[in-house]
């Protein structure tokens, strides 16, 4: 469901600098760690969010976003849809510009929620292969 145009997104990765990871995993085998850590590696600021606390690819967890003080840019969700609306709330609250569902994650509710408040909504896309292949065609 990515229906964002290719100048957008790359403008878009290119305006970034700090994601949230709302479900971010410390076990290295799920996607919820290997695109963080992809997104890492490319020069994002990470940070990890995870009820379960701890520390995730060097960096402190937070439990939620509301825990978050610092300016995000972009909020990137591994999450079950039924959760994404409230998570979208918690990201309109917390001022960023880019709400992310990953692939296989779609919730009109969400997208309403945050795109009314002006946020860009991306869902059911995985934002690190997204990444890839925009650094592969247009040398992002």
């Amino acid at each position: 469901m990515l229906e964002i145009e290719v100048e957008d997104l790359l403008r878009l990765y290119r305006e970034i600098e700090i994601i949230a990871v709302v479900g971010a995993s410390s076990d290295e085998h799920k996607q919820a760690h290997k695109i963080p850590k992809y997104l890492q590696d490319q020069g994002y600021r990470v940070i990890p969010v995870n009820p379960q606390g701890g520390k995730i690819l060097g960096e402190p967890v937070v439990r939620s976003l509301r825990e978050i003080t610092e300016t995000v840019d972009a909020v990137d969700v591994f999450r079950p849809a039924e959760e994404a609306p409230a998570i979208a709330a918690e990201a309109v609250d917390l001022g960023v510009g880019l709400l992310w569902l990953q692939l296989g994650i779609v919730s009109p509710e969400a997208q309403q929620i945050a795109s009314s408040a002006g946020l860009t909504v991306v869902m059911d896309a995985c934002m690190g292969a997204v990444h890839r292949k925009l650094r592969r065609r247009h040398g992002l």
